[in-house]
């Protein structure tokens, strides 16, 4: 695949369009835009062009087009697939400018928003209003909305509310010949037609570039409780998820972390909130929300006693705001904490819940097979386990050339028991060799055809997915 490189009166055009200080060829911002949080990759874009308007976008995509110039949508950067990188260099079309919250609809429960305003901002701004946006990245202080909807992120409150997907309404997207164009409706209900909306929720910034986003919002859950719950058994801790929506419950959140992932970030986040004993093997992190305290304490109690099956340690109840906050601190960073003690890549698998022991053994048993050691944890209640590859002492050769196949084991167990190779982080630059696995021939078909038909000259975020 091969593009235009970008000369002197592709700059001049874009001047034309954009403000001189919103078309960069600095170093610093060419240097920020070739890299985003996966692993250690770097390609740089030739230009980076921070558009404040729909109509910007249209006319600097329709240029592009027409002249067969990459284009590489660009959020915040905080991808952990490569879905930002602009590997065949031209345009990065960098979205923090368009950050405005546009309308925020107490009677409708809804919010419109440009892409680039950051999660935990948006979600701020709706509390204020008594609403709740439910979906939280571990990345939500730094993400922006857009990339979110891009890659249809999850976290931990995903197991009861649903990831982007389910609150995405309607999109204001930009096609790469230019055209604008809304895919919905401001409807809870739409069976008008094939769902652009969904179609274009998850896509990767490959068919088109979305510039307003309408949300569904609830109303703000008043109370929620927190527990911190240990295990002797990391596999004994994997096989509670189930058991306890089997009961009857659904946490707001359900995560896992294995003691490895929870003492590296206590390590980095320099916290001794939590003594851990070195018999224990694993945590789950259990969130109940609601508005009635009582209820919710009977909630606790229900799975306190689902769990009284298992052998558990000393549960931690946070009684406060501020120790529930340490908490979520840090099962939040425990991905940056793996990633600043060492080379790493990072797995985003998902299994049917029931089968999360057994994901959880076969990654450890292909880890022995090839020599690596993991750190694993995720938001388990929805049998979503993030594998940190670390590479350690692995030698250079061994952690290019065998890792994949190693990669590919897990893969294939993963599709065997009818689960998948991405929760939430997407496909991107480094998860397109692995497609092939979850996916036959026809079916990778059908979406080389779709991406066709919204892009026929490929301009569109080029080199991801396939």
């Amino acid at each position: 695949m091969s593009f235009k490189k970008i000369e002197t009166q592709d700059l001049a055009f874009f001047h034309k369009i954009l403000a001189e200080n919103r078309v960069l060829v600095d170093q610093e911002n060419i240097d920020r835009c070739a890299s985003d949080e996966t692993e250690d990759f770097v390609f740089p874009p030739e230009v980076v062009l921070q558009p404040e308007t729909t109509d910007e976008i249209s006319q600097v995509l329709a240029y592009c087009n027409t002249h067969h110039i990459a284009v590489t949508p660009r959020g915040a950067g905080t991808g952990l697939s490569g879905g930002a990188l602009p590997v065949f260099g031209g345009v990065c079309l960098d979205m923090r400018r368009m950050n405005h919250i546009l309308d925020i609809d107490t009677d409708n429960f809804q919010v419109t928003t440009e892409p680039g305003v950051i999660t935990e901002a948006l979600q701020n701004a709706v509390i204020e209003k008594g609403l709740f946006y439910p979906v939280d990245p571990s990345s939500r202080g730094s993400c922006f909305i857009g990339g979110n909807v891009a890659e249809n992120s999850g976290g931990p409150r995903a197991v009861k509310y649903g990831v982007v997907k389910d609150s995405v309404l309607n999109l204001e997207v930009v096609l790469p010949d230019g055209s604008v164009i809304w895919t919905g409706a401001n409807t809870l209900k739409n069976a008008t037609g094939y769902n652009l909306t969904q179609l274009l929720t998850g896509s990767e910034g490959t068919l088109a570039v979305i510039t307003r986003i309408v949300l569904k919002l609830v109303p703000y859950p008043k109370e929620n409780l927190l527990i911190l719950v240990p295990f002797y058994s990391a596999s004994d801790a994997c096989a509670a998820v189930n058991r306890i929506f089997l009961a009857g419950f659904t946490p707001s959140a359900l995560e896992f972390m294995e003691r490895d992932a929870l003492t590296c970030a206590m390590n980095y986040y320099q916290s001794n909130t939590i003594a851990i004993p070195d018999d224990i093997q694993a945590h789950l992190l259990i969130e109940v929300d609601g508005n009635n305290k009582e209820v919710l304490f009977g909630e606790i109690e229900g799975i306190s006693e689902v769990l009284s099956a298992f052998r558990t340690g000393e549960v931690l109840f946070a009684e406060s705001h501020e120790q529930k906050q340490e908490l979520w601190k840090l099962r939040r960073i425990v991905g940056e904490a793996v990633k600043n003690g060492s080379i790493y890549k990072e797995e985003d698998t998902v299994v049917p819940r029931s089968r999360l022991p057994e994901l959880l053994q076969t990654v450890k048993a292909v880890g022995n097979k090839y020599g690596f050691k993991s750190v694993c944890y995720g938001h388990a209640g929805d049998g979503n386990l993030h594998v940190n590859i670390v590479k350690g002492d692995l030698d250079d050769k061994t952690w290019e050339e065998e890792l994949p196949t190693a990669i590919r084991e897990i893969f294939h167990y993963v599709h065997s028991v009818k689960g998948t190779i991405s929760g939430e982080h997407g496909i991107g630059y480094v998860q397109r060799p692995y497609m092939d696995i979850v996916f036959n021939d026809i079916q990778l078909g059908l979406m080389r055809e779709i991406k066709k038909v919204f892009d026929p000259n490929g301009i569109l975020n080029p080199g991801k997915v396939f």
